[in-house]
């Protein structure tokens, strides 16, 4: 049953939410009350006059009964049937149940987006917890600061004939524990602190270098023109809070300064415009290396690129020490990343160029074109092995799908992929959740 079709269980429904009753609503519009039933009833098409004459009675917008339910609505009641495969749900009546039951309908649909909510929540919380170095530490300096006031608060308490200079002693260190005590207290519950909304907590370096690049974008004007320095930029910026995270973001923002002195924005656009998003043919048109090329595209807007772009960066140990997310695929927050990552095979094989299609797991999953290489941070030595890094550009897949991509996950603990050989630890998630 088309949209148009369904005025009439919109005005019927409008009708009992203001308690009119249909003989009253009839008379009011000057025509009687059993063909008012036929056109409550679908029976009977309405439009002109009478639609407006009707939606005046009601205290309605006349779009209300014409358009009803709007397009996001039945898109979420959509996109709700789709995700339970398992529920033989009749898509081809959703219009028409969003019309006639229109409460019921946004009822589903807030449902249908709270649970997205909640899920998106239960994945955040346990990488979280499970892998937040900062909060494990600071809940170690809690417990260990509780235990030694406990023991020294015991042994004063317990021992009688206890020489001053010991009870001195004791006193010091149980003074000294206190304030350890409370300082890291304060510290654990400014870090929980959710006053300014989960998304924005930050506490460690990583968390506020995060936020300061997500702030701008991961592209900044100043450097590329040259009014600003990367020591400016990161001394005046409010998202850094600490030293620490000061001089890691002037380390990224000195490489970014440094990429983009060598390949400057405008002959980059220039370039892709005419050569494509192939990083490959771009870096032997440049002769820039693959991993500045990957820095750099990921730095440049979307309008110039054409479409969205991800990074990742890791060093030899396998520690994301950058990253640029994408819509679709999910970098852990804390904690080790999936190891199936074409990112991690490209540490095994340095200098070797690897692309692969990947579909990481989730709620929809989605295919991603990902191109890593890996690199020695410094010359080799004969007294010094090689230092490597690796970097993983990640795009979107464009046109065909590939016949048999990859399947990674995100990292264990919240991966429902089955019987997989990588796995270091059960997931949480049950499968489909």
């Amino acid at each position: 049953m088309s949209r148009d079709t369904l005025r009439g269980s919109r005005i019927r429904e409008r009708r009992t939410i203001a308690g009119v009753r249909q003989s009253e609503l009839a008379r009011q519009v000057g025509i009687s009350a059993s063909y008012l039933n036929l056109i409550e009833h679908n029976r009977r098409r309405i439009g002109g006059k009478l639609l407006v004459d009707i939606s005046v009675a009601l205290g309605v917008e006349p779009a209300v009964l014409t358009e009803g339910a709007e397009a996001a609505l039945i898109s979420t009641l959509r996109e709700a049937a789709a995700e339970n495969a398992g529920v033989s749900a009749e898509i081809d009546r959703v219009d028409e149940f969003a019309g006639r039951f229109p409460g019921w309908a946004e009822l589903l649909a807030g449902h249908h987006r709270r649970i997205a909510s909640l899920e998106r929540t239960v994945e955040t919380l346990s990488d979280r917890l499970t892998h937040d170095p900062h909060l494990a530490a600071s809940m170690h300096e809690v417990l260990s600061s509780a235990a030694s006031i406990r023991s020294t608060a015991s042994i004063l308490a317990e021992s009688e004939d206890l020489e001053a200079e010991w009870r001195d002693r004791f006193h010091s260190n149980l003074n000294e524990d206190s304030a350890r005590l409370a300082e890291s207290s304060k510290m654990l519950v400014q870090y929980l602190d959710e006053k300014d909304g989960g998304a924005d907590r930050r506490g460690v370096p990583q968390e506020d270098v995060d936020a300061f690049l997500e702030a701008h974008g991961y592209h900044f004007p100043e450097l590329e023109s040259g009014e600003a320095t990367p020591d400016d930029l990161a001394r005046n910026a409010p998202e850094l809070g600490s030293d620490a995270a000061r001089a890691m973001a002037r380390g990224i923002l000195r490489q970014y300064a440094e990429d983009a002195a060598h390949l400057p924005l405008a002959p980059m656009a220039q370039l892709i415009a005419r050569l494509g998003f192939e990083p490959d043919r771009l870096s032997r048109e440049t002769g820039a290396g693959l991993s500045r090329m990957f820095r750099r595209l990921a730095a440049l807007p979307r309008k110039v690129t054409g479409t969205e772009t991800g990074l990742a960066v890791c060093d030899a140990s396998g520690s994301l020490v950058f990253s640029k997310p994408v819509a679709g695929f999910a970098l852990p927050r804390f904690g080790a990343a999936c190891p199936l990552w074409p990112l991690f095979t490209a540490l095994t094989r340095p200098q070797t160029p690897l692309r692969r299609v990947v579909e990481q797991a989730g709620r929809n999953p989605g295919l991603f074109d990902c191109m890593s290489v890996s690199w020695p941070q410094a010359a080799p030595g004969f007294n010094g092995d090689a230092q490597l890094m690796a970097a993983m550009l990640v795009v979107p897949l464009r046109g065909e799908p590939d016949p048999d991509p990859i399947p990674v996950g995100v990292s264990c603990r919240i991966c429902t992929r089955r019987n997989c050989r990588s796995r270091r630890e059960r997931s949480i998630l049950k499968e489909g959740f």
